[in-house]
């Protein structure tokens, strides 16, 4: 890959993602295989102004290694010196950039119990830091990059040359990157286009939202009172803008964890814990998962729902057109952050509560009383079609026409 480009994206990385601000420490989580790209984003970060920078290095074939030969005990013995080093991370106002660069279905071999025990040990460890980034209270940004084998997951009739020149080229289109232009004054247009859409839903106030596709979705979605869309960047409480997923297309709201009913099934495969999920779909009543069912990685499921209550809940509900840049690259990228761009989507889990009024000053049960759903997972599934309609259903009854064929008309 062209050295300027890779300085270029890593500029927009640091510049309109993170933004990190003068003084400010950063934390990057990556991959040893990115080293070249995490060097310009670290010189970067020093001339925007960083107080320091520091790399938390990772191996997917290292962790692949320790869920497969180490005990179940091991694994689940998370240190306290990670929790202190989170904590003081916290406590210096950090801000988080992680490049993700991860194989799909690499853990597709590894038993599905262990890995599910020793991700609650973690998440139970580290939850209470959890909100740090949920709550926006510093910023954080996500950014990814090719590797061999996602390539040729993505590109399988390429050579894996061409592959990796292919998966290159999506994710550049995607985060608005290309040699003659100003990647970060594209972002500014299109988070001014995302807020204009989260502008004309927030006036709307929709008690509730019903999708239907002829896939079988049939699925109404109960908003919370007082919520608010949101789309593209956000702020920290301090007002600091970031863009946390590089590239986004949606606007995101807090659903009723109570008040979701109907069926609903995916539209693209989900990769969840190195495992690919295919075909699947849930059945909401009330609020919760009561059955569910998949043609590929079914066990995988069963260990996201079993993860804790809240895992059987929705905490966020997606409008992404499907007439959008990232859909009409006509990939499946086998990645989450792509693919929810390219479709409306739900997540399982915790919700984000900056999408309710008052909501980052909130606790736990403040949020529960609200409606907002809590739980250590939060994981997006795409569910959004060329023929998906959504009626926007008032307080009084009226009903409102959001999407028609897939897209918004509003």
């Amino acid at each position: 890959m062209n050295k300027e480009i890779l300085k270029k994206y890593a500029r927009l990385a640091v510049r309109t993602g993170v933004n990190v601000q003068p003084g400010q420490l950063l934390v990057i989580r990556a991959s040893v295989k990115d080293s070249e790209f995490i060097e310009y984003c670290v010189e970067e970060a020093y001339k925007a102004g960083a107080g320091s920078v520091m790399v938390n290095w990772s191996d997917e074939n290292i962790t692949h290694m320790s869920y497969e030969y180490q005990s179940l005990e091991t694994l689940c013995e998370i240190p306290d010196w990670m929790e202190e080093k989170t904590k003081w991370e916290h406590e210096k106002k950090c801000c988080y950039l992680s490049v993700a660069s991860g194989t799909p279905g690499l853990m597709a071999d590894i038993d599905q119990e262990k890995m599910r025990k020793s991700m609650i040990a973690n998440m139970m460890k580290m939850q209470k830091y959890q909100a740090y980034t949920m709550n926006n209270m510093g910023q954080w940004s996500v950014v990814a990059l090719p590797n061999p084998r996602w390539a040729k997951r993505v590109f399988p009739d390429k050579t894996e040359e061409e592959a990796v020149d292919a998966l290159w080229s999506a994710i550049l289109t995607s985060v608005r990157v290309t040699e003659d232009n100003d990647p970060i004054e594209e972002w500014k247009k299109h988070d001014e286009r995302l807020a204009s859409h989260c502008d004309i839903l927030n006036a709307h106030q929709f008690k509730a939202l019903h999708f239907k596709n002829s896939k079988g979705t049939d699925l109404t979605v109960n908003l919370v009172k007082n919520h608010i869309w949101v789309g593209g960047g956000c702020r920290t409480p301090e007002g600091v803008f970031f863009n946390p997923n590089m590239p986004t297309e949606e606007c995101f709201c807090m659903p009723d964890r109570n008040n979701v009913n109907g069926k609903v099934f995916a539209s693209k495969p989900l990769n969840y814990s190195g495992k690919v999920i295919e075909n699947f779909w849930f059945e909401f009543k009330d609020g919760v998962v009561v059955d569910y069912g998949a043609e590929k990685g079914e066990e995988a499921i069963k260990t996201l729902l079993e993860t804790d209550e809240g895992s059987k809940h929705i905490g966020e509900v997606a409008l992404i057109s499907y007439d959008s840049p990232i859909s009409n690259l006509n990939i499946l990228f086998f990645n989450t952050l792509f693919d929810e761009n390219a479709s409306c989507h739900l997540a399982l889990g915790r919700c984000y509560p900056e999408n309710v009024e008052g909501g980052i000053e909130m606790d736990e049960q403040q949020l529960a009383e609200v409606g907002g759903n809590s739980s250590m997972n939060h994981v997006d599934f795409m569910f959004g079609t060329a023929d998906m309609s959504v009626t926007g259903i008032k307080e009084d009854g009226t009903e409102v026409t959001v999407f028609a064929d897939g897209n918004f008309v509003i």
